[in-house]
């Protein structure tokens, strides 16, 4: 339902994770899912940065199961990640990888000072195309 485009003239963003565009189909509904934190279900945060990831993903899948969405109708991810470096892409990769598969969505990375709770290390929000 969504269609992936990775014009062959760029640099394929593919392996980081991401998609260069994502067209939706015409009069297709759209919900926006709020920024997910790496909280657990009690609100409790990992000081770990790949635990709170992993945990905002799972959260983000969540929120789609409770559209009665799938990962593949997610045009576009906008991330933000505290004091962001290098090291962090391939957590952060390896864990999109996991939830879209070969469906990446189009995404965008902002490193931000901090989130909106002190022990917050992660961000995740979403644009979704429902059926």
């Amino acid at each position: 339902m969504l269609t992936i485009v990775n014009p062959k003239n760029l640099h394929d963003p593919s392996p980081n994770g991401y998609s260069t565009a994502v067209v939706m189909p015409a009069n297709a509904r759209v919900a926006y899912i709020s920024g997910q934190g790496g909280q657990d279900g009690s609100g409790a945060f990992s000081p770990d940065f790949g635990m709170q990831v992993k945990q905002a993903y799972a959260n983000l899948r969540t929120a789609l199961d409770a559209l009665e969405a799938r990962p593949d109708q997610v045009a576009k991810l906008t991330v933000f990640v505290v004091d962001h470096d290098m090291s962090k892409l391939e957590v952060l990769t390896r864990n999109v990888k996991e939830m879209f598969g070969k469906a990446l969505p189009a995404q965008t990375l902002i490193p931000v000072p901090k989130l909106a709770i002190d022990p917050m290390l992660f961000e995740v929000e979403a644009i979704v195309v429902l059926e």
